[in-house]
């Protein structure tokens, strides 16, 4: 008995279609700050997952909490001016 399958997803796989466009790629970039900020509060949490948070540790997870929403202010006033295509509110 032969099986038929679809070849479909490793053809399409590799096409153009399926890369980030440039616009993606600056929208990214633009939100790369927020994303560091977001991986050094998780590391932050992640030490402490296997032992009481010590001063440093809280002071730690604290700093990164800041830093995380001071990034994300950031974004937000550099996007306020910034329309988006189609009219979308």
């Amino acid at each position: 008995m032969d099986h038929i399958v679809t070849v479909q997803d490793a053809v399409t796989a590799f096409a153009d279609f399926m890369e980030p466009t440039n616009a993606e790629l600056d929208a990214i970039e633009r939100e790369m700050p927020v994303i560091l900020a977001d991986v050094e509060l998780l590391d932050a949490h992640i030490v402490t997952l296997d032992r009481t948070p010590t001063e440093l540790d809280n002071r730690r997870i604290r700093r990164a909490r800041r830093r995380a929403l001071a990034a994300r202010v950031a974004l937000l006033n550099r996007t306020a001016g910034v329309t988006l295509p189609g009219g979308a509110a």
